[in-house]
């Protein structure tokens, strides 16, 4: 099992950890971890495209000419898909989905295997507690720059009020809940700050 250094506040070390090796020494594949985020990213998306069907188009309402007997093609509205300013076959529309399955299991095992990559290139820091006694950003800016953190994920494992309304104003900086967890966090900011209430929970949860 790997050991991390757990630090207060002013970033002094104030004892030792064994991490999970379940969760945090899990071999990393490039290619899983990077098939789960697309699949992640793609049902985030919102269908914003749309067209007009044969039934939204205006006009139409009249058979163009009868049925037999002009040598023509038979035609049933002059807004079908292959007249001009006819509707559109098969078009986009707002209530398309691009949402890919990955069971809970995938999930779970591409976020072992990044925190896994977090704590070999040094990015997580173990804190014993982040508290403030009063919402100040300021403060929070204190704590930050003695980590020497600019751009960092902060885990909670409970509700801190002071710590989400001190941190949410402040660029590069996010507070989340240890059920919170994706991937997109993970590797979107530099540094992960874990409490070790979350830390516990974490490692409960993914073990």
């Amino acid at each position: 099992m790997a050991e991390i250094n757990i630090v207060d506040q002013a970033n002094k070390v104030v004892g030792t950890r064994e991490l999970n090796a379940g969760v945090f020494d899990v071999e990393t594949d490039s290619g899983f971890v990077h098939r789960v985020y697309a699949a992640l990213a793609s049902a985030q998306r919102a269908g914003t495209s749309a067209s007009k069907t044969v039934a939204m188009v205006s006009g139409g309402g009249r058979k163009p000419w009868k049925q037999k007997g002009t040598g023509r093609a038979r035609q049933g509205s002059t807004r079908s898909a292959q007249w001009r300013h006819g509707g559109v076959a098969h078009g986009p529309n707002a209530n398309t989905s691009f949402a890919t399955r990955i069971n809970r299991k995938e999930r779970r095992k591409a976020l072992c295997m990044v925190l896994s990559d977090a704590v070999r290139e040094g990015r997580l820091v173990v804190l014993n507690k982040l508290e403030l006694p009063e919402v100040k950003t300021k403060a929070f800016i204190s704590i930050a720059d003695a980590l020497s953190i600019s751009s960092g994920l902060y885990v909670l494992g409970a509700a801190n009020n002071e710590i989400e309304l001190s941190a949410r104003n402040i660029p590069h900086t996010k507070i989340i809940f240890d059920g919170q967890l994706t991937i997109h966090d993970l590797l979107k900011f530099d540094r992960i700050v874990v409490t070790e209430e979350a830390l516990a929970k974490i490692e409960g949860g993914l073990a």
